[in-house]
């Protein structure tokens, strides 16, 4: 979204920043500097030819976390391990996004908010998969990267990086979980921006699909059943190992690579409900019947019960897909095509008939925003590789049949339209008003976010290092001056 005024523009960019980097905060009070003798029996130190030369310092201290210099050299390794350009965030920027997130982690833990430490090395895993895959497959230059002398080292470390982070991210996300906005508190957001101030959104579209699946034959779903029971039948009867079979078997891809393993929580639903229902229902050690979801079919071992938390790993087998399905499929599609070009059906019409996507099909076909829940989308800020099959259809044209996937189908058949074209236009509160709703929404979040901050700031203790007072912290860490 294009925002017409510096004002505005800063107040959804403080909340990107708050939320995603995290390097300022809001305004606060008080101030308390460690003094010189005090940080300098604290620091490390080296001999050289031409004196004492600092190795590591303490920055900071934040409640029961401490802030070493080394830490913010860290940050720009991780940000460049993202992808991050480091090149316009200064050291004070850094500096202050960990002061926030030592703060939230502190009170994270003395509001008692637990981390799933299996999920945390689970996702380390993930990092370091990906970081092999981009390096090709050397964990020297992981450990060059990170300066680190040994892979135990580098995975301590991650650990305790990513640990933080969750921390850090639960605190956030309960400060602001109860914060709502009113229809009227929307209104008066809105009315309180100034006219000539008021954001400019940019082009939008409206799309519509229709998308046919290939069937899956009888013979192939009941081969893949009578596999699940060989591979349950051998675990059990000859002691072969589950989790090999997931690393082999398994079409779930995101979790093959970790032996088809997951952490599934009672109170926060993550997979969908067949699933859920499945694994809460066996006994520590007991191995699911092949059983049907949207993806495929599985098999569940339950190896562990810790309270609500249930460590499970599963194996996902999806049917064959025959060739003759897919031709089938294909030529029904360009039929549909065919009746729609000779206006023998409507597009919507021909939707709700003859599409398999029951999320659009009685909508006519109508795609809906994922981040707005309405059906327009910012040409900007559509995904890439439905931009590149729309982005050349007048209003009303019907695409050339397509083929795609997603993460239930392998294969599927669409042809889309581009339903309504609204161009560069400014805020209309009833015509934009989702958006203005959810721009209103971030600055309550954010307002009490700083409310959060400046009580806590306050309340905990807090020391900075004289070499970092003359930081311009918009979070007043300094603790004696009232501002």
């Amino acid at each position: 979204m294009q925002l017409k005024t510096n004002n505005l523009k800063s107040t959804i960019k403080t909340i990107v920043v708050l939320f995603v980097i995290g390097v300022l905060g809001s305004n606060l009070n008080a101030q308390e500097i460690i003094p010189d003798e005090v940080d300098t029996a604290k620091k490390q130190v080296d001999s050289t030819q031409n004196g004492r030369k600092k190795v590591d310092g303490v920055a900071a201290v934040i409640g029961d976390f401490v802030v070493l210099d080394s830490d913010i050299d860290k940050e720009y390794i991780q940000l460049q391990a993202r992808g991050v350009s480091i090149r316009d965030i200064t050291r004070c920027q850094l500096f202050g996004k960990l002061l926030e997130d030592k703060l939230y982690a502190h009170h994270a833990i003395q509001d008692s908010i637990q981390v799933n430490e299996l999920e945390i090395r689970s996702n380390i895993e993930q990092q370091i998969s990906a970081f092999l895959e981009q390096k090709g497959g050397s964990m020297q230059e992981i450990l060059d990267f990170y300066n680190k002398d040994s892979e135990q080292a580098l995975r301590e470390e991650m650990f305790e990086i990513n640990k933080n982070a969750k921390l850090a991210g639960d605190m956030q996300r309960k400060i602001i979980e109860d914060v709502e906005v009113t229809p009227e508190e929307v209104r008066e957001y809105f009315n309180s921006i100034p006219k000539d101030e008021r954001p400019v959104f940019g082009t939008e579209l409206k799309v519509a699909q229709i998308v046919v699946i290939p069937e899956v034959t009888e013979e192939a779903k009941q081969a893949v059943i009578d596999r699940l029971r060989e591979f349950k039948a051998d675990v059990q009867e000859n002691g072969a190992s589950f989790t090999t079979k997931a690393v082999f078997y398994s079409d779930d891809t995101a979790a093959r690579s970790k032996g088809g393993a997951y952490t599934l929580n009672r109170k926060r639903p993550q997979m969908v409900k067949e699933f859920r229902d499945v694994a809460f229902s066996l006994q520590e050690g007991e191995i699911s019947e092949p059983f049907e979801t949207d993806f495929g079919y599985h098999i569940i071992l339950l190896e562990k019960i810790r309270g609500q938390e249930y460590d499970i790993r599963h194996i996902l087998l999806r049917p064959e897909i025959t060739d003759d399905a897919i031709t089938a499929a294909q030529e029904e599609i360009t039929k549909v095509r065919e009746r729609i070009v000779a206006g023998d059906l409507t597009f919507a019409d021909a939707a709700r008939e003859f599409s398999d996507e029951e999320e659009t099909k009685f909508e006519g076909g109508q795609l809906i925003n994922p981040y707005t829940q309405d059906s327009s989308m910012e040409l900007t800020k559509m995904d890439p590789e439905l931009y590149g099959q729309i982005q050349d259809l007048k209003d009303n044209e019907i695409s050339l049949v397509l083929r795609d996937q997603d993460r239930i189908n392998p294969i599927k058949f669409k042809i889309l339209t581009v339903t309504d074209r609204i161009d560069e236009h400014e805020a209309d509160f009833a015509r934009d008003y989702l958006k203005i709703k959810n721009l209103a929404l971030q600055d309550k979040q954010f307002k009490e976010i700083a409310k959060w901050q400046e009580e806590k700031i306050f309340d905990t203790y807090v020391k900075i290092n004289d070499d970092y007072k003359s930081c311009e912290f918009n979070n007043n860490w300094l603790k004696n001056e009232k501002q």
